[in-house]
């Protein structure tokens, strides 16, 4: 208990505090935005956040949106953050689109489990298996459901190793008569299930696993599905490397090259896929499939203001029927700006709208938790 003698000048210590920070010199350290912006973020790590977009195709897009990155021990002081992030769209003309992914860290970064699981019913507009554009994509309806991770174990500092999985099953693939899926007799038109495992190998020295400034990243995998285990008996393998660079301050260049290779009796859909919201953004994910994919990207992210901040990209890919055929003058160009929100300033993660374009009208736009790459 506090004690005045002097009745006159008796205050509480609430008032103490309010006058101390009207004394000349002295403020309060947080902004009326920042105090708003500090509330938001702890509102947002406990509600999911409502999404909206509209294309023609899909019609209006209703969705929710959770994206969260934690520790999992208060114990473990050394391990990386881990990510839980769950997604839930339904438009107006019937899409369906529901996925959940983590990326968690155990046991001072020892262990790290990657993981996927998605249903989704909705048109894939495929331009062409090779690397030919058309004017008009044909649209096919496919239902899939997929559960996919890798269980990775640290053996050396920044080095892991370990074992990637895949189940998948399409279903109800609704394709017009005059597609040239039928026409062609594509492999996978009956759809099925597929079952691989394999091996992967990763080497990581990011500094943040979600916005990086500086570091590398590597991962390499190589998934098998044998006969038996589903009608069709193929492999997969693909190498994810980045770079990033911290000239100054908080500007980061990044970059990153991934290839992807598909061999035996593959089905159209698990081949690899030209396009999405992360790699040649603005093309249709999978508008250009085919046994070989190569792409490469590079990216400006620019620090603005507070919570905001902007970037700019260019990229280049292509797909083939093999790496024989892979040329400079085959190359699709995307690029665009994007603007960033951050949503988490404890592990410095940001909320991202992304405008993707290339050559002859090609666009689309992106929301999503975390950056591109």
């Amino acid at each position: 208990m506090l004690l005045c003698y002097d009745q006159g000048f008796s205050q509480t210590a609430a008032e103490l505090k309010k006058d101390s920070l009207n004394k000349p010199g002295k403020k309060d350290s947080l902004s009326g935005f920042d105090r708003f912006n500090k509330k938001a973020e702890a509102l947002f790590k406990i509600l999911p956040v409502p999404i909206y977009s509209y294309s023609p195709e899909a019609g209006n897009i209703y969705g929710l949106a959770k994206f969260n990155v934690l520790n999992l021990s208060k114990k473990d002081t050394i391990s990386k953050a881990s990510k839980l992030s769950e997604v839930f769209t339904l438009s107006s003309l019937g899409r369906i689109n529901a996925s959940i992914s983590t990326q968690l860290v155990f046991d001072e970064n020892k262990y790290v489990i990657i993981s996927y699981v998605n249903y989704k019913k909705e048109p894939e507009y495929i331009w062409d298996i090779g690397n030919t554009i058309t004017n008009d994509p044909e649209q096919d309806i496919v239902e899939r459901f997929v559960f996919a991770g890798t269980a990775l174990r640290q053996i050396k500092k920044n080095l892991y190793v370990g074992i990637p999985f895949d189940v998948s099953d399409y279903f109800n693939i609704q394709t017009d008569s005059t597609s040239f899926l039928r026409t062609d007799s594509v492999t996978g038109l009956n759809g099925g299930t597929s079952v691989g495992f394999g091996l992967a190998a990763a080497f990581d020295s990011r500094d943040n696993r979600y916005n990086p400034l500086h570091g590398s990243y590597i991962l390499g995998t190589a998934l098998f599905y044998p006969a038996g285990w589903g009608p069709y008996a193929f492999s997969k393998f693909a190498v994810d490397a980045r770079k990033y660079i911290n000239p100054w301050r908080k500007n980061v260049i990044a970059g990153q090259i991934t290839t992807s290779y598909a061999n035996g009796n593959v089905p159209f859909y698990e081949l690899p896929e030209m396009g999405g919201d992360s790699q040649m953004r603005g093309y249709y994910e999978g508008g250009l499939r085919d046994n070989v994919l190569v792409d490469a990207q590079i990216e400006l992210r620019i620090p603005v203001w507070n919570i905001f901040g902007v970037v700019g990209w260019f990229g280049v890919g292509q797909v083939q029927n093999s790496y024989d055929e892979v040329a400079l003058d085959a190359f699709h160009l995307s690029y665009g700006p994007g603007l960033r929100i951050k949503v988490d300033s404890k592990h410095d993660t940001n909320l991202r709208f992304d405008f993707g374009f290339g050559p002859n009208g090609i666009k689309g736009f992106n929301i999503n938790f975390g950056e591109a790459f």
